[in-house]
Formats: C-alpha cells, structure tokens, sequence
C-alpha cells in the first residue's frame, strides 16, 4: 500500500465514529453497531451464530465479540485502533478531525 485511503467513501456517520475510535483520551461511547457498520465499509465483516464478528481489514483478520451493552470496551478500542491503522485509516481520521475544525 503506498498512501493512505482517503475517507471520501466514508460518510459523515463512518467519520464521527472513526474519529471516535483514535480519539485520545478512549471514548466511552462509540456504539458497537456503528463500528460494525464502518469495519463494512473499510474492510469486511463476518457475523457468526456466536455473536462473534469476523473482520478482515488491512491484510489482518480479528474475531470481535458483541458487547453485553451497545458500547465497546477500551481494549475494543484499541484493537479497533490496531485493525484500522494497518487498513491506513489513521491518518484518515486525522484528516477528518482536521476537516471538522475548517468548517
């Protein structure tokens, strides 16, 4: 991969949780449908009988279990951060915060 994707196919919904996720400190708050809904648009998304996700984002696959409440945990947040970071989606969400302070 040489550049990182650029976020133009991400809607304004994909945006917000996208920069929720690399937000520092970790929010409390990102919804784990919202993130489901952006890894089907970065990558792709696997649901088993279990409950279990299985996302394959950025050459890397990982299995993500639903949370018991709709909020992910912090070390979701971190996986999510890893996952999204090989797909080159970091700098994205820099850009994306950067382009929310423009406006």
């Amino acid at each position: 991969m040489s550049d990182s994707p650029s976020p133009v196919h991400l809607n304004n919904h994909h945006r917000d949780t996208l920069v929720s996720i690399f937000q520092h400190p970790v929010s409390h708050n990102i919804e784990f449908k919202d993130v489901i809904s952006l890894l089907s648009v970065v990558g792709e998304v696997v649901e088993s009988s279990e409950g279990k996700f299985r996302v394959l984002a950025g050459g890397e696959e990982q299995s993500l279990t639903r949370p018991r409440g709709k909020d992910v945990d912090a070390q979701m947040v971190v996986d999510l951060r890893r996952i999204l970071t090989k797909a080159g989606y970091e700098g994205a969400a820099t850009r994306a915060t950067n382009e929310g302070k423009e406006v």
